[in-house]
């Protein structure tokens, strides 16, 4: 039986994988994705200054969202951080999918990003 304790172990391992190759810098700053049962969060990390350039969650006022764990709710996510990457003068970004499968939440993210001018 699969516990969700081996599912994150496993997720980590494969985020280890990506990490090793991915790195974000002020020009092109990684764009990392943690999924939670209830919630999704987006950060643009500056690795080489250690900070954090914008975020967007499920959590934040702004979004005023009914449900915070669905589809919709990440593609309102997407389109806020790519719009608080743009207020800051980023447009070219390097995609961390965290260990999670590019798929459902994650993708519509991502695909939200893009669609609102984010370039990866």
């Amino acid at each position: 039986m699969i516990t969700k304790q081996d599912k994150n172990a496993t997720r980590k391992k494969r985020h280890y994988r990506l990490r090793r190759d991915l790195t974000g810098t002020a020009e092109r700053p990684r764009l990392n994705v943690y999924r939670s049962n209830k919630h999704i969060y987006a950060q643009l990390i500056d690795d080489t200054a250690g900070k954090t350039l914008a975020s967007a969650s499920t959590v934040d006022p702004e979004l005023k969202l009914d449900a915070t764990g669905n589809v919709e709710a990440a593609q309102k996510v997407g389109e806020l951080l790519a719009k608080r990457a743009t207020d800051a003068n980023l447009k070219s970004v390097v995609f961390d999918r965290g260990g999670y499968l590019y798929h459902g939440r994650v993708k519509a993210l991502a695909d939200a990003a893009r669609e609102n001018g984010l370039e990866f």
